[in-house]
This record gives C-alpha cells, structure tokens and sequence, in this order.
C-alpha cells in the first residue's frame, strides 16, 4: 500500500493530499529514511510525522483491506511508538 493512502486510511492525516505535501516538504520518514507519497508501506515499518510542533512516531501493524477504514478499526493499523512535542525554531 502507498504511504499516502496508508497515512490517510490510519487517520494519522486526515487527507491524502495533506499527506501528500507533507512527504514532498521532508516531514514524513519511513525507518528513519526521507519517504515519497508513492513509498510502499510494509509490516513493521516505523513511520515519522513532523509537523505543528510535533514528532509522532508510529509502527505499522497491519495494512487495511479497503482504502476505507472505520474511524474506530483505524488505531488499530498501527502502534504508537513516540509523541514528542519540539520546540519552534526561529
């Protein structure tokens, strides 16, 4: 599954074009490497998110079926492995 889709299926943003752009601005990792939208997304793979003062860090358990996903099945696509609030810089 495309990291995009994985991204907005999850719930960890709330549209795909959102992700889209945030993986273009350099904000999304995938184990710890620089991820396109286009990335595929595996099984155990640890995703990054920066954004508003934020570092999430999350590990994919398990890829949906369908690119719709329950608002309540979608915590279950993954477990959450840092919530790290950062400092503005500048």
């Amino acid at each position: 599954m495309r990291l995009d889709l994985f991204l907005r299926a999850s719930r960890l943003v709330l549209r795909r074009t959102v992700a889209q752009e945030l993986c273009d601005a350099g904000a999304v990792t995938v184990n710890g490497a620089a991820a396109r939208p286009s990335r595929a997304v595996r099984e155990g793979d640890e995703i990054s998110i920066k954004r508003r003062g934020r570092a999430l860090t999350v590990r994919v358990l398990t890829l949906p079926q369908s690119k719709q996903v329950s608002r309540g099945d979608a915590p279950s696509l993954y477990e959450l492995v840092s919530d790290i609030e950062t400092k503005d810089e500048g």
